[in-house]
């Protein structure tokens, strides 16, 4: 006996305007608190790049790039110009470094500092 697998796709709410305009408001405020919320400009020791950072934790750091890093950091330029793929790299280990330094210095708060 094979069981009939039934796929449902999320209700569209099409007929409840006021249960759409709840989702869009709080899919707006998800998208400030994960998005944009809490990013401090990090710019590097070395070469002057500024990314936006955000310290979830003492282990979790969100990154955002302000500009194309193969474009502004010598590392990501390096790793292109000998033809690497830039997409599965860890990051720059002197932004990093730039990173942990604002962190110690009290520029970027650790949102949960429990770990």
């Amino acid at each position: 006996m094979s069981a009939s697998i039934e796929w449902a796709k999320a209700p569209d709410f099409a007929g409840q305007p006021a249960r759409l305009e709840a989702i869009h408001a709080q899919t707006l405020a998800d998208k400030a608190n994960y998005l944009d919320d809490g990013m401090n400009e990090v710019e590097c020791r070395t070469c002057g790049t500024c990314v936006l950072v955000r310290k979830n934790s003492l282990k979790h750091t969100s990154v955002q790039w302000t500009d194309d890093p193969a474009k502004t950091c010598p590392t990501f330029r390096d790793a292109v110009g000998e033809g690497q793929s830039t997409a599965l790299r860890e990051g720059c280990p002197r932004l990093w470094d730039s990173i942990n330094h604002a962190v110690m210095e009290g520029f970027i708060d650790v949102r949960d500092r429990v770990e």
